[in-house]
């Protein structure tokens, strides 16, 4: 199964999220039952450069067997995060489709997929590695696509989300349908000149598009 969470930390706490960046991949790569995770830094999504980021909201996604969830739950580094928090945002997804591989892995195809007549609320998950020599034409195309996405009907709410700084961009968006999300990718005018522009300038050294069907959530994004 998938869990995503975000945190909100008061302003003081800043200094100790970056450096629990680092520190929590030691934790979770000893964790049993975890095959995929990823710490995340969060965003407006607005450009996708680093004036975009928000240094008070972090979170992390696992891919972790349904049977050691109730141990993660009580373990030392959410319990850490939750302490230094003032709100929290979590997630149960269940995949509906995926294209695509996050850091050359494709960690949720084991994963058996919903339902294809879900009806519910969708996640949706984008994620590049941008080749560094496009940075800055990625930068120059971006902005009306964040506007089309921000102004999409059916959007509930939308982050960005990086596991560095530049280079590493995406995000994560909240829908209130699977259609709504289909009507956004391939109608909005925006977004299908972005996906022209990808093929043109070639500049995802890597990519993802995933959406998930949301089957427990609490908290808001």
């Amino acid at each position: 199964m998938i869990r995503i969470y975000f945190w909100k930390i008061p302003r003081r706490h800043i200094g100790w999220a970056l450096i629990h960046m680092g520190l929590d991949r030691i934790s979770l790569w000893r964790m049993n039952g975890i095959s995929f995770w990823k710490l995340l830094g969060a965003g407006k999504g607005e450009t996708f450069t680093p004036r975009d980021a928000d240094p008070l909201r972090w979170g992390m996604l696992v891919v972790i067997n349904p049977k050691d969830l109730a141990h993660f739950e009580t373990s030392k580094l959410l319990q850490r995060w939750r302490k230094k928090s003032n709100a929290e945002f979590s997630a149960d997804l269940s995949p509906i489709s995926v294209h695509g591989k996050w850091s050359r892995k494709e960690p949720f195809t084991s994963l058996t997929p919903i339902e294809k007549n879900w009806n519910g609320p969708v996640a949706a998950i984008t994620r590049a590695r941008i080749k560094w020599r496009k940075n800055v034409i990625f930068w120059r195309s971006v902005p009306p696509v964040t506007h089309s996405l921000r102004n999409s009907p059916g959007l509930v709410s939308a982050i960005g989300i990086g596991e560095a700084p530049i280079g590493l961009q995406g995000t994560f968006s909240i829908w209130e349908s699977g259609e709504a999300v289909r009507n956004f990718a391939y109608r909005g005018e925006a977004h299908k000149a972005a996906i022209e522009a990808t093929h043109r300038e070639d500049w995802y050294a890597e990519e993802l598009f995933a959406r998930f069907a949301i089957t427990r959530s609490k908290g808001a994004l």
